[in-house]
């Protein structure tokens, strides 16, 4: 049967898989496989062998997630809301029911870990505030009362995707394996964000966690821990900041962690490396200090989640670690030797590997991989031989088997200034002659566009549009001065590199230079705010989940702008020298000379880009008189609404994109 051509509903029927984990006593690996029924997604878990069909370990309506292996293999842990609230469910691998061990009070459960020994677990619990459960909603009914204010002393009490929490905050807990009891065992800092991971020998947890009072208003290191079972910690004296992804070696003698080696904001600009401490804390050591590498890189897509976390596994015997490079828009498995230092990515090519799990055995990386072609699936590698990858699954076989889709290239362009920028190119097949194009600036700022499937991209491909993806300076994966190339400098050499792509659209063979258009989401919406206040090339524009005023946005995005911080000296607020730079740095200053049609796509729910910075746009626009529309999704949807909103959303925005590029690039 001949293939057809890519359809927006299509995005109904892909199949995700993701966090892979090996069974403790052979090569039988744990994944969780999402997809969409009913208007929302269903997450379970199956477990898979070579050349074996996965078999399904959980069904129902209700998602589970988050599956690990007890240390002996007898039981599947996993995190399901089947109940009132999210709970550790346990599930005997001989065959029966899972039954539901823990019974914490209402609230979330971010993660858990099995103890070396399987007798409890580490627990990331944090309550919801008691006038926002479901008890208190209930009463307030009953009563004929209004939902009462939030009070608050501290600006983090909301987080996009998480929604509101007040100055509720994680915390540690230990839970009985056997009972489910829960007792609360360590809680500090005033974010409640942690790293953590077992010792050895079962008695001790090391723990990373920020310690200033007030990281909102000015970025603190974050520091390490010993946390004994009583909730007693002792710090760890070790180097770098931000420290995460602390990672104890099996002969619990050395930390490993990733941190950048100076302070930051939490914008990210500067390279996470990798560091070991001995247990006394006499040997601290950069591993990767002679690389110009991050290792905790988001390379973006509509079929995966936005993920910017790092990896750190240890072999058996201490020598290596092993963790995953984002590099050029490509992702590999790669080692470094704990001894001598630097890393050695152990693939190469146009592909997107990541490795989450090496066997008991140290013979196989688990792992999911994937391309521009082609969907993530779970997959196998030799640790002697990674270039020999062997696929366990294969969801999306049907799904490719029917769809057509368009090949896509990659060049490097050079700028004026000498600077190189790494482009993706979608042409639709059989183009011969000019026509449309669609020009993509990724969000973050500090991540990529990459070997990843990106069905927005492949949609806009079908309808007849030349695709291109752009990593402009300020993106990750090419050395740490490209990526703070833009710090505090937004609209600058960031512009410069996407008038150099615009330039090379304007003279490709099968691109009309009067029929380019421009996107982006997050800063990518920030970009395009900024190309249609500084130039008439483009025919029309689309600005999703936007940033357009940096004073504004300094006070209502999740997390504040700092003073003195990434954004240069001074303040959001205050005098008007402090204004200037993040003035100067704000597309809506420069709307006096927008003229391009622009579509601006929001959520009311972001709460990484408040709503409020779409409505600039909008309103600027329309009193100028420029033709232009707002799609506003409702506050149940958030920042990632294009990658992890409500499906039938997902289908509307698409709807949304295509109108208007047919208006305005095909009309």
């Amino acid at each position: 049967m001949p293939k057809r051509a890519l359809l927006a509903e299509d995005l109904l029927d892909l199949v995700f898989v993701s966090d892979p984990q090996f069974h403790p006593q052979s090569h039988e690996v744990l994944f969780a496989r999402k997809h969409i029924a009913k208007n929302k997604y269903v997450t379970q878990l199956y477990a898979v062998r070579q050349g074996e069909e996965a078999r399904q370990l959980t069904s129902g309506d209700k998602s589970a997630g988050h599956g690990r292996w007890s240390p002996d293999g007898k039981h599947v842990a996993f995190l399901t809301d089947r109940g009132e609230n999210g709970q550790i469910f346990l599930l005997p691998t001989s065959g029966g029911e899972a039954r539901q061990l823990t019974h914490f009070p209402e609230g979330s459960v971010a993660e858990f870990k099995y103890s070396p020994d399987g007798s409890k677990f580490a627990v990331l619990f944090r309550e919801s505030h008691p006038d926002r459960t479901k008890e208190a909603a209930k009463k307030r009914e009953t009563d004929n009362l209004s939902t009462p204010p939030w009070v608050l002393t501290t600006p983090y009490y909301r987080l996009d995707g998480d929604g509101y929490f007040g100055e509720m905050r994680y915390g540690l807990y230990l839970v009985d394996a056997a009972t489910g009891e829960h007792t609360k065992l360590y809680e500090s800092g005033p974010y409640g964000f942690y790293s953590f991971d077992w010792m050895p020998d079962g008695k001790h947890l090391v723990v990373s966690h920020e310690t200033g009072k007030n990281p909102a208003h000015k970025k603190e290191p974050s520091e390490i821990f010993f946390v004994d079972m009583k909730g007693k910690a002792k710090k760890l004296a070790c180097g770098g900041a931000h420290k995460s992804n602390v990672s104890a070696s099996p002969d619990g003698k050395w930390i490993a962690y990733i941190a950048q080696t100076q302070a930051e904001s939490h914008w990210g600009a500067f390279n996470q490396r990798v560091w070991v401490v001995s247990v006394d804390g006499k040997d601290n050591r950069c591993l990767t200090e002679g690389d110009d590498i991050c290792y905790e890189v988001a390379t973006l897509s509509d079929t995966k989640e936005f993920a910017a976390s790092g990896l750190l596994l240890w072999s058996k015997e201490g020598k290596s670690l092993y963790t995953n490079i984002g590099w050029h828009g490509q992702s590999h498995p790669a080692r470094i030797d704990v001894a001598k230092g630097g890393s050695e990515a152990l693939t190469s090519g146009r592909t997107w590997t990541s490795i989450n799990a090496i066997s008991a055995d140290e013979t196989l990386f688990a792992g999911v991989s994937g391309d521009t072609q082609t969907m993530n699936e779970v997959c196998i590698q030799p640790v002697s031989n990674p270039k020999d990858i062997k696929f366990l699954t294969s969801e999306n076989k049907a799904w490719h088997e029917k769809i057509k889709l368009a090949p896509v290239t990659t060049e490097y362009l050079e700028t004026p200034d000498g600077t190189k920028v790494q482009i993706w190119v979608l042409t639709p097949e059989g183009r011969k002659q000019r026509g449309p194009a669609v020009l993509q600036v990724h969000g973050g700022p500090h991540a990529q566009y990459g070997e990843l499937f990106f069905h927005e991209m492949q949609l806009l491909a079908a309808q007849g549009y030349v695709v291109v993806m752009s990593n402009p300076r300020g993106s990750k994966g090419y050395g740490e001065e490209h990526c703070h190339a833009i710090s505090g400098d937004w609209g600058n050499k960031d512009w410069v590199d996407i008038q150099t792509v615009l330039h090379w659209m304007q003279h490709q063979p099968t691109i009309h230079s009067g029929l380019i258009g421009i996107m982006g989401g997050s800063y990518g919406g920030y970009m395009t705010n900024w190309a249609i206040g500084h130039t008439t090339d483009f025919r029309a524009a689309i600005t999703d989940r936007c940033v357009s005023n940096l004073l504004s946005m300094g006070g209502n995005s999740d997390f504040i702008d700092e003073k003195d911080g990434y954004f240069g000296p001074g303040n959001w607020y205050g005098p008007i020298g402090d204004l200037e730079s993040r003035w100067r740095q704000s597309p809506i200053a420069y709307f006096d000379k927008a003229v391009t049609p622009t579509l601006v796509i929001h959520s009311e729910g972001d709460l990484r880009c408040n709503v409020e910075q779409g409505e600039q746009v909008f309103s600027a626009l329309w009193q100028r008189g420029i033709e232009t529309r707002f799609a506003r999704y409702p506050s149940s949807t958030s920042h990632g609404l294009s990658r992890s909103g409500p499906p039938d959303l997902r289908l509307h925005r698409l709807g949304e994109i295509l109108a208007w590029w047919k208006r305005h690039l095909q009309g």
